[in-house]
């Protein structure tokens, strides 16, 4: 018994003491109540889905801030509404205000209203036209409608024709999704932007447009829709003209549910989707940085991504399982609220039953269990929170380093190629220059140079291939196909590899099914892959051994197949599904080689939207074999023959295929001399050299090694050519350009661009900005020279043309371009002091504001005269009107027009046009 009083004398203490800890801690908890805030969310976007979405994040962000109060009010799409309930929300007092606008600029004037009265205001996804706002949360509308543009081009193989669904008229996303969608089909020449159809955002607009422009343009291969819902209803028209076979459609928002746009791909209604976030959760998130003053960014731009077939189970598995997650977050929620509330009750009962020992420390027991449980599911929680966040960090992290990679490889290709062929051009050049200068070269040189210009055009050979690779990884690599003769086109290939073939004893077989095979081919693609095909099996194929190239047409299965089939080793087994990887070169080659032909020559084929397939017996040989359409769009025809492209091959055994850089030049007469003035502008010290070299002995030389030194060289010393690098330090070679047809100082010296940028792109950009010719590195020295031959000879042309202009009746000339506005300003001034008979060139100078040495030059180098005839020509001009007035002497002519005296007017009227004044005033009177 005494044990057990003691015992019970014991738990009572403790009772007591649990007790009292419990009140403290109540009465501690009531105390430092943390601070409240109340954020007011004005709604006003469409889209039940959307809404909801958006709502959803919001709530689950919320759910970590109870001390929140959230107000929401929806306009439900009726910006007058919207303002007026932003009104209200000001005078019931926010702490923070949500804006999601439907239409921008009618919302501007009150949110910059609220903003100006020390209010934070958070834009959710649409903008607004101003910058007064705290933050903006939302994607960026202009590059989901990039990577549409791009996934499209992807999908449609670069040909088609594309019907885009926007959105609402005037709204920001539907505006900038456009945008974007459009500048990126402009990069893609055979796409086409067929048709465009507006909608309100939702189905029904989709459902009653579409129909009609979809039978005014049956050939649409894509529909781009705005949002998914639009994409639905898309469906739902092409699947009523039975056209949903054929269309497919690409939508936006990528939504979870069993609505929304995931569910769609993944059902195969929808081809793709692009992930938009309506961006709930990061909109609660920066308002909850900002009203706790911690640090924000202004700009919370959101990412995409496109949802397809390749990614949509994982995606859709994803959301699932943060909805999964979240609802246990809701559960476990619920749950600790029960917990807290049972916890309150249990502290009032200990408040009103403090007498009763026992059943207070029963209680305490229950409640400090209760407390454990609670502090163990906030644990679980956080654990749970950290994640999802380390999930979605991850995601975002994946996604940048991919960009990152991107990046680099693009920026590896362009260096890589530009740094090659500058040395090749130094090497190329003075051996074609030495090869070509005469047969006193003695047999030995002449064998060693031609060595040299062999490798070296081998190792440009590789650079090319690196650029084709370059330009098929980015898509940039259009096909122009022309009718012509498959047959007689792979023979001339062959030829090519007749001498090395029969050099090492090897037969070559052709064997065309038909004499004839017409075909739409572009044969500076199909020449690269026959190319690699033949000399790779010239390379594999053991001396005695046999190459055999046959052609057949198969009408039945719309094709033509070329293959070429070989005796040599054949391929192994761990190879084969190698073969066609970039820089692979096999596990047991001997041949060592760049490992691009083959990946090249597959990638070319597809490109031709053919198939390059292969069989190989080992010790027996092998055979690739090349199957193309008999029938390619329309879009991929080309009505002008294309120039042979043929790449610079070199093969082991000798043969060295002809390039540009190795052909005839034709000469060109000229009539410049010495005593023209070049310009030339690069970095390289011995391109540079090199340059003044070849120049040199031709003109007269100035050099300048950055583009800054080369514009003032020009503007200094009027240059009569420039001849300009790209690829410049700090002043690249184009603005050089666009600087000196900007200035009228220099707008009219003719420049020639050198650069190893060989892109067709990149050749228009230069002559877009102004080049009147665009040489490629390497480059021919006699070419250059002559081109800077005629490009002088046709400048003075250009003058004899001014000349002409000039020599009217009336000598204003009209400000079209560069050049003539020089000479309409010039020709105002002098017309302005016409009476003065002391008119200087420095006069004329100063009133142009620039020296007098520029001057001249320029008007030398524009009309071919000095500015001392310029101003005499313009005077005897104007006398050809005055004298027309007899109400004037010829006295009063010759000092209105600042002729020093009458003597000296006429002796210059005579000189110019073989009558003097008086006379020619008699003429023109009795004619009259």
């Amino acid at each position: 018994m005494r044990l057990l009083s003691t015992a019970y004398s014991v738990l009572l203490v403790r009772a007591i003491w649990v007790l009292g800890g419990l009140l403290a801690v109540g009465s501690c908890s009531r105390s430092p109540e943390p601070p409240t805030y109340t954020i007011g969310f004005s709604q006003c976007t469409n889209g039940d889905a959307w809404r909801q979405a958006m709502l959803a994040g919001m709530k689950k962000e919320l759910s970590f801030y109870p001390e929140v109060k959230f107000q929401i009010k929806d306009a439900k799409y009726n910006s007058a509404l919207q303002e007026q309930q932003i009104k209200e929300f000001l005078r019931e007092g926010i702490d923070l205000l949500i804006v999601s606008a439907n239409e921008t600029e009618p919302i501007t004037p009150i949110v910059e209203e609220v903003y100006n009265r020390g209010i934070p205001v958070v834009i959710l996804d649409r903008r607004i036209t101003s910058k007064l706002y705290t933050a903006y949360v939302g994607g960026n509308n202009e590059e989901v409608g990039q990577i549409a543009g791009n996934y499209v081009a992807s999908l449609l193989g670069r040909r088609g024709q594309v019907l885009e669904v926007l959105g609402a008229p005037g709204t920001s996303p539907a505006v900038d999704r456009h945008r974007g969608f459009a500048q990126t089909l402009a990069t893609y020449p055979g796409i086409q932007l067929t048709a465009q159809v507006n909608s309100n955002w939702e189905r029904p607009s989709v459902l009653e447009r579409l129909p009609a422009v979809l039978r005014a343009h049956p050939e649409v291969d894509l529909i781009f829709a705005h949002n998914d819902r639009l994409a639905l209803g898309a469906y739902q028209v092409c699947k009523q003209l039975q056209l949903d076979q054929r269309i497919r459609i690409v939508g936006v928002d990528g939504l979870p549910g069993a609505h929304g746009g995931i569910q769609l791909v993944q059902d195969d209604i929808l081809k793709a989707t692009l992930l938009y976030s309506p961006g709930g959760e990061e909109a609660i998130r920066t308002a909850m940085r900002v009203l706790r003053q911690q640090p924000y960014d202004k700009e919370n731009i959101l990412g995409t991504m496109v949802i397809d077939s390749t990614n949509v189970l994982t995606m859709k598995l994803q959301t699932e399982k943060l909805t999964s997650q979240q609802q246990d977050i809701q559960r476990q929620q619920r749950l600790l609220q029960q917990q807290r509330d049972t916890y309150a009750s249990q502290q009032t009962v200990l408040y009103v039953l403090a007498a009763a020992l026992v059943g207070s420390a029963l209680l305490g027991l229950l409640v400090w269990r209760a407390f454990r449980a609670n502090r163990r599911i906030n644990q679980q929680l956080g654990q749970q929170n950290e994640e999802i966040r380390s999930q979605r960090n991850q995601l975002q992290e994946f996604a940048e380093r991919a960009k990152v990679e991107t990046e680099a490889k693009l920026r590896f290709f362009t260096n890589f190629s530009h740094e090659l062929r500058t040395p090749l051009t130094l090497i190329l050049g003075p051996v074609e220059e030495m090869l070509t200068s005469g047969p006193e070269l003695p047999a030995a040189q002449r064998h060693d140079l031609s060595l040299v210009r062999r490798n070296a055009q081998r190792l440009l050979q590789l650079v090319n291939q690196l650029m084709d690779f370059r330009k098929i990884d980015v898509g940039k690599m259009p096909v122009r196909a022309t009718e012509g003769n498959l047959v007689a086109f792979v023979r001339e290939i062959m030829d090519v590899f007749e001498k090395p073939a029969r050099q090492r004893g090897i037969t070559l077989r052709f064997l065309p099914a038909e004499p004839v095979i017409p075909l739409w081919f572009d044969v500076n693609v199909l020449d690269k892959v026959f190319f690699n095909l033949l000399s790779n099996a010239l390379k594999f194929t053991p001396e005695r051994g046999q190459i055999t190239v046959s052609i057949q047409r198969v009408p039945a299965e719309g094709n033509v197949r070329v293959s070429v089939e070989d005796t040599g080793r054949g391929i192994s087994e761990q190879d084969r599904a190698h073969i066609f990887e970039w820089f692979y070169q096999g596990q047991q080659s001997t041949a060592k080689g760049s490992g691009m032909g083959l990946a090249l020559a597959l990638g070319l084929t597809r490109l031709h939207l053919g198939q390059l397939s292969f069989t190989s017996r080992p010790g027996q040989g092998s055979t690739f074999v090349v199957t193309l359409p008999l029938v390619l769009p329309a879009a991929m025809k080309s009505v002008v023959a294309p120039t042979l492209a043929t790449p610079i091959f070199a093969l082991d055994e000798g043969l060295a295929m002809s390039s540009a850089v190795a052909a005839p030049l034709p000469q060109v007469v000229s009539s410049t001399s010495s005593e023209a003035l070049v310009l030339v502008i690069e970095d390289n010290p011995d391109v540079n050299a090199f340059l003044a070299q070849k120049l040199q002995p031709h003109f007269q030389l100035t050099t300048a090694f950055d583009g800054a030194t080369g514009l003032r060289l020009a503007a200094e010393t009027i240059p009569d050519v420039i001849v300009c690098d790209v690829m410049l330090p700090e002043l690249s070679g184009l603005e050089v350009v666009a600087q000196l047809k900007g200035d009228w100082r220099t707008s009219h010296i003719p420049v020639i661009l050198l650069t190893a940028r060989n892109a067709p792109e990149q050749q228009v950009e230069g002559v877009q900005a102004g080049a009147d010719l665009y040489l490629t590195k390497p480059f021919n020295p006699a070419f250059l020279l002559e081109s800077v031959r005629t490009l002088l000879s046709n400048r003075e042309k250009q003058r004899e043309h001014f000349r002409r202009e000039l020599s009217v009746d009336t000598a204003t000339v009209a400000p079209q371009r560069v050049d003539q506005k020089f000479l309409a300003d010039l020709t105002a001034i002098v017309e302005a002091n016409l009476t003065r008979s002391d008119l200087s060139v420095e006069d004329v100078a100063r009133s142009m504001g620039i020296s007098r040495v520029q001057l001249y030059r320029k008007v030398k180098a524009v009309l071919g005269t000095g500015v001392t005839d310029f101003i005499q020509g313009i005077r005897l001009t104007k006398a050809r009107q005055l004298l027309l007035d007899d109400d004037l002497t010829i006295a009063e002519v010759a000092y209105q027009l600042g002729f020093s005296s009458p003597s000296y007017f006429s002796t210059s009227f005579k000189a110019r046009y073989q009558v003097s004044p008086s006379e020619f005033r008699a003429m023109h009177t009795t004619a009259g």
